[in-house]
Parts: structure tokens; sequence; C-alpha cells
């Protein structure tokens, strides 16, 4: 009988070591699940904002769907990885939408969160469902600059040795004098600021780098799904410059919001959900 009950525990205790040291695969994002649904939501926020930025927009959404709010490893508090890219990033969202199943989710990204879901959409058409765009472009940097050409091996030391350098009263009044361009509710500019303060300064400096150049402009033409892209008002003095950005994105819906700035869920919350909303539930 002692042996019996020996070994049951022995069974016991190897599944329980398979169950939690299989596990041994490490993303570089934290993620919150929430909702029940057959069809599921993934939230990608933009550069270095929490995954909080969502909780309005997923309250929506969460009685008729699976939400995956993302934050990405190194910002807004969240434990930095080594080696941090855009391409390594967009990998690894993939590599977990497949490690879990997750059936042709609909994507939606802010910012920088938006070219991620750019592109999934283009390197992994046969993954996503539907994509939402919020205030993103394929190429910020052609937008300041017509003439502008990603790099094939570009030297992010000098940004990161630049930001890495400052203090943290120097970094954040830097982020600070930001903020009125990226955000009308001023009670939100202390949410905002606190998520990069709270960010890896390294991790900052190798995605500011990286994403700035990154150039989406002809990759996106393969992309199949579904696409709504939400603009801030002040791009509808840009128009011919942003829609010459998503020419390649045959089944692109560019909308422009009626006011507000960069961040549309605060600025223009009414019409920013009423889009997404119908974007999101229709056929």
């Amino acid at each position: 009988m002692k042996k019996y009950i020996f070994l049951v525990i022995a069974l016991l205790f190897s599944a329980l070591c398979l169950n939690v040291f299989g596990q041994t695969k490490s993303y570089p994002f934290e993620i919150t699940k929430t909702g029940k649904g057959k069809q599921s939501i993934i939230f990608l926020p933009g550069f270095a904002s929490s995954g909080d930025v969502w909780n309005d927009t997923k309250s929506n959404f969460e009685k008729d769907f699976t939400c995956y709010v993302f934050t990405m490893a190194g910002f807004a508090g969240a434990k930095p990885q080594p080696n941090a890219s855009f391409i390594n990033w967009e990998t690894e969202i993939a590599n977990y939408i497949k490690a879990n199943k997750i059936e042709k989710p609909i994507i939606v990204g802010h910012s920088m969160g938006g070219g991620l879901a750019l592109a999934l959409a283009a390197d992994y058409p046969e993954l996503i469902g539907k994509i939402v765009i919020v205030d993103a472009l394929p190429c910020l940097s052609a937008l300041m600059d017509p003439s502008f050409k990603a790099k094939e091996n570009n030297d992010c030391t000098p940004i990161i040795n630049k930001m890495t350098a400052m203090s943290d009263e120097q970094f954040s009044e830097n982020q600070k004098k930001y903020l009125p361009r990226l955000l009308e509710d001023t009670s939100k500019q202390d949410l905002l600021l606190s998520w990069s303060v709270k960010s890896d300064r390294k991790t900052f400096a190798e995605m500011f780098c990286d994403f700035s150049n990154t150039d989406l402009r002809d990759k996106i033409a393969t992309i199949k799904c579904p696409s709504l892209i939400l603009l801030e008002a002040y791009f509808v003095n840009m128009k011919p410059a942003i829609e010459a950005q998503y020419k390649n994105l045959k089944n692109a819906n560019l909308q422009y919001a009626n006011k507000g700035l960069h961040f549309i869920m605060y600025d223009d919350k009414d019409w920013y959900l009423a889009q997404l909303t119908n974007f999101i539930k229709s056929k």
C-alpha cells in the first residue's frame, strides 16, 4: 500500500514538473486575458504605453469576445528583455497566437502597436482575421521626410547612449514636453507620463530607433484581411501624404476623427468606439 501511495505521489509530482517546468517559453510581453467568446481580440498598445490604455475599450467587448491585452517588455513597468526589436516583437506575437491556437484574432493596435498589427497581417495573412489601426502609419519617418529610406544596418548606439545617460528628472522633463502634442485630454497626461518614466530606458531607446527605421509601405500589399484605419483629426490636412502611404493596402477603410490628437481613444472616445464596434461586429 505504501509503495502504491509513493508511486501515485511520484506520478503527480512528475506531472506537476512537466506542467511548470515545461512552460519555458518567455515572450517579450505581458498579457491579461479577460472575457469569454469564440472570437478573440488582441490589443497592442503604442510606444512606451501600458496595456491599460485599452481599459475603456475592452470593457465594451468583454461580454462577447475573449480579450488579450498586451504590454510589451520594458514598457510601462513590464520587465525588460534583451535585444528588443520590431521584428522580434512581431515574430513573438505571431508565435503566441499559434501556440495558444487563437483562431483568426482581430488585432487592434495603437501607434507602434498599429505598426505591429500591419506587419502581422502582412507577414502572416493566414493568421489574422481583421485589423484596426489606431493612428499609425506604415512609415512615420516618411511623413516627416518624403525621401526617407530605411537603413539595412541601422546603428542605434548613439541614441541608446544619449537616452540612458539622462537622469530620471531630465528624461521625465523631456517626455513631459511632448504630451500636449499627443493628447488634448489633460486629465490623462500624468498617466501617460507615468508609463514613459516607468519604461526601461534601453528598451525605450532601442525601439524608438528601430521603429523610426521601419517602412511597411510595400509590405502591406500582401494584407488580405479587412482593415480599418482610424486617424487623428489633424491628419485630414495631410490626406494626400497619408493616403499615399496606404495606397498598397487595397481594402483599407480610412476614417479621420472629428477632434483630438494621437490618443484617439481618449480624445474622441464616442466616435472611436462607434467606428470600432461597427467594424468588429460586422460580418
